[in-house]
């Protein structure tokens, strides 16, 4: 007869049936519906529909992620559906499994909240939302109003005398952003126990008491910092703050006195970097806590949690405790998968976990059978046409060190490229005539080799390097002289004496250069007074002289000063630009060669030549942010001073150096800024040193040259035209 009754029924209450035959109970309880119901005080109901009396569930809650669970024993559902849909403030989703004869209730929470049970026939209840204070009619229209009433476990803590307590508690912003919680006992040799979370950090006093109206929840949001809620409450076992902080934070405690101060302050995009090498786990945090409970279901609800569809092997058996708190479920996954010797693969949003040796046999096996098929493909030619670079260059890089010596004669050469590119049955040609490679391997190899050759055969970017030397002259020079000189004669006892002391009648005539007769005053005698003056220090090529002089019958005297200023500025501009590719090196030089003579080893004289040139030496390099590095050579040589013995010198402005510049932006690259000061006096020795009257004796020359080199340097990135 059961037999019979079996072959009556269709395949889903075929299996329902034998799990109900099988359980130890011999008939199974079954899930036949599910609904939900929004409540007033922004609660909601969960109802499960039973076939028959439900049984009583074993529950607990998780923090992180909020959820709350409740296994129902020896019950099967029948429902299609697993997952439901929460349409409710805090909640999301719910969940209903079945395994092994029991099944699991996952209510998931936005935030934790209470939830109180109830049986109404064959239906259970869940009300998520409801007060902690039981299930009194009081205690529900107090949840719903929003009321509080007495609670009598803050009746059972209250403070004690003579315990230590809490007297306050302060937040306050620091200069650097972070929040201090600022926290001041009643005695100062109180223990302080401080905890990292996954909401922020917990702190907690053993033994300490907390007056009520400390305990409160403080926002704190306003204040910037990375403290969001400061929640005081108090235990049987002593009084806790709960720290609600977001974002990446540090967090660092210190007691000074009866003041403790815990100082949560944000991390720098450094700091956060150097975290993330220091700890490699990045998912969201979530706690467990099972006491042997099957690995495969420890896996599934890592793959709820983090969306990802699982695929267990058979081999995947066992059982495992678990108790962690806010760790991230990359974490807790590698730490099942470690602690059962199992391994991992992703692909996508499948996750594939077996014994990490069945992997490793899998991928032996796998890469075994890819290496067969290679070897069996067949071969084909594939002619590969080279668009920007040079195809020989680019075949040396591709060729291994097992490949043999490329010819290059006639039009083209050829060698096998093995290493890594091709395989052990390919081979490749250069034909440097139509700078082209041909390539005869299997399919694979050759798409293969043409995406490399796609990613390297590019247009090279291209820079334009404008330099600019400014060359800045100004001089400055006064010179002052006199010249003055005389002639007199007297009578002595033997009879006329002349007395020559050197004079000049310049700008006193018209014919300066007549000799003049100092005894008769007239012209035609053989004293001549413009020859050798007492002080000849006039100025060269003056700019202006005044001349005056004192003629008597017996004496002549002669005084000319003369004086020449003069100033000059000059600006020499030169501007070389230059384009090149990237990472090429280019040059751009203009000027001159300067012959000059000079005597050989055999006593003629040679000509030679010295170049006078303007030079840009430059090789760019552009980085991935758009700047460029470049190493320079500018040179600008002049034409200098002609030496006494008729060699010249070359008056050489270069600079060698290697700067990184943003594009489009100029940069001063050195400059040369040099001042020649002189101060010269001619004087006659002794007279020239006599105080105002010195100056009949001394010519005076003040000079002042100024030199100034500026280098500036500009690139530019050509914008690439070029569309592949």
């Amino acid at each position: 007869m059961r037999i019979l009754f079996l072959l009556g029924l269709n395949m889903r209450n075929k299996i329902l049936l034998v799990l109900c035959l099988l359980s130890p109970m011999g008939l199974a309880n079954t899930i036949n519906g599910f609904n939900t119901a929004e409540l007033p005080g922004e609660r909601f109901e969960v109802r499960v529909q039973f076939s028959d009396t439900p049984p009583e569930p074993k529950g607990y809650t998780i923090e992180k992620p909020a959820r709350i669970v409740l296994d129902f024993p020896d019950s099967i559902s029948e429902l299609k559906e697993r997952r439901f849909p929460l349409a409710f403030d805090n909640g999301q989703s719910a969940m209903l499994l079945t395994t092994e004869g029991r099944t699991r209730l996952i209510i998931n929470l936005n935030e934790l909240a209470s939830y109180t049970t109830r049986k109404d026939g064959n239906a259970f209840i869940v009300e998520v939302g409801a007060s902690r204070g039981g299930h009194s009619a009081a205690a529900k229209i107090a949840a719903t109003k929003g009321l509080d009433l007495p609670n009598k476990r803050e009746d059972a803590t209250a403070i004690k005398v003579g315990q230590p307590s809490i007297s306050n508690i302060d937040f306050r912003r620091g200069q650097a952003g972070e929040g201090r919680i600022i926290v001041t006992l009643t005695d100062p040799h109180v223990s302080a126990n401080l905890l990292s979370t996954g909401a922020g950090v917990k702190l907690s006093f053993a033994n300490v008491d907390i007056p009520k109206e400390l305990r409160r929840r403080l926002d704190v949001v306003d204040f910037a910092t990375p403290v969001t809620t400061i929640s005081a409450s108090q235990d049987s076992a002593g009084s806790t703050l709960n720290i609600a902080a977001s974002g990446e934070f540090d967090y660092m405690a210190y007691q000074t006195d009866n003041e403790y101060v815990l100082s949560v302050k944000p991390l720098t995009e450094q700091e956060k970097k150097d975290k993330q090498k220091d700890f490699q786990f990045s998912g969201d945090k979530l706690s467990f806590n099972f006491q042997d409970i099957e690995v495969r279901a420890v896996l599934q609800i890592i793959a709820d949690f983090t969306d990802l569809n699982l695929v267990a092997s058979d081999t995947v058996q066992g059982r495992i405790t678990l108790r962690l708190e806010n760790v991230p479920w990359d974490q807790a996954l590698s730490l099942v998968l470690k602690t059962k010797g199992l391994d991992k693969r992703l692909e996508g949003n499948v996750m594939m976990v077996a014994p990490a040796a069945e992997i490793a046999e899998r991928e032996r096996q796998e890469l075994s059978t890819k290496k067969q098929l290679e070897e069996l493909a067949p071969l084909r030619t594939e002619y590969l046409r080279v668009r920007y670079a040079n195809a020989k260059e680019m075949f040396e890089l591709f060729r291994g060190e097992e490949g043999g010596g490329g010819g290059s004669g006639g039009g083209s050469g050829g060698s096998r490229a093995t290493g890594s590119v091709l395989s052990e049955r390919g081979q490749a040609v250069v034909d440097e005539r139509t700078n082209s490679i041909i390539v005869t391997d299997t399919a694979d190899r050759i798409e293969a080799f043409k995406r490399l050759v796609d990613q390297i055969d590019i247009p090279i970017r291209q820079v334009m390097i404008e330099a600019r030397l400014v060359i800045a002259n100004s001089n400055f020079r006064r010179e002052l002289g006199v010249r003055w000189g005389g002639i007199a004669y007297g009578v002595s006892n033997n009879g006329k004496i002349l007395t020559e002391a050197s004079g000049s009648i310049a700008g006193l005539s018209s014919d300066p250069g007549t000799p003049y007769d100092v005894l008769t005053g007239r012209p035609g005698a053989s004293t001549d007074m413009t020859q050798d003056h007492v002080v000849d220090l006039g100025v060269v090529n003056p700019a202006g002289r005044i001349a005056a002089g004192i003629l008597t019958d017996n004496m002549f005297l002669d005084l000319e000063l003369s004086a020449l200023e003069n100033s000059g500025y000059a600006e020499i501009v030169s501007q070389p630009r230059v384009v090149t590719s990237d990472k090429q090196k280019a040059m751009i030089k203009s000027g001159k060669q300067i012959p000059f003579q000079e005597a050989s080893a055999s006593g003629a004289t040679t000509t030679s030549f010295r170049d006078a040139i303007l030079k840009l030496e430059v090789t760019p390099q552009i980085t991935p942010d758009n700047n460029v590095i470049m190493d320079l050579i500018i040179t600008k040589d002049s034409l200098g001073d002609i030496t006494a013995v008729g060699s010249i010198t070359i008056d050489i402005n270069q600079i060698e150096t290697k700067v990184l510049v943003p594009n489009g932006e100029t940069v001063v690259l050195g400059g040369v800024f040099g001042v020649d000061s002189n101060k010269v006096d001619v004087k006659v020795p002794v007279l020239g040193d006599i105080p105002f009257l010195g100056r009949l004796f001394k010519r005076t020359i003040d000079s002042e040259n100024k030199t100034e080199l500026l280098i500036f340097i500009t690139p530019r990135i050509i914008a690439d035209k070029i569309t592949n």
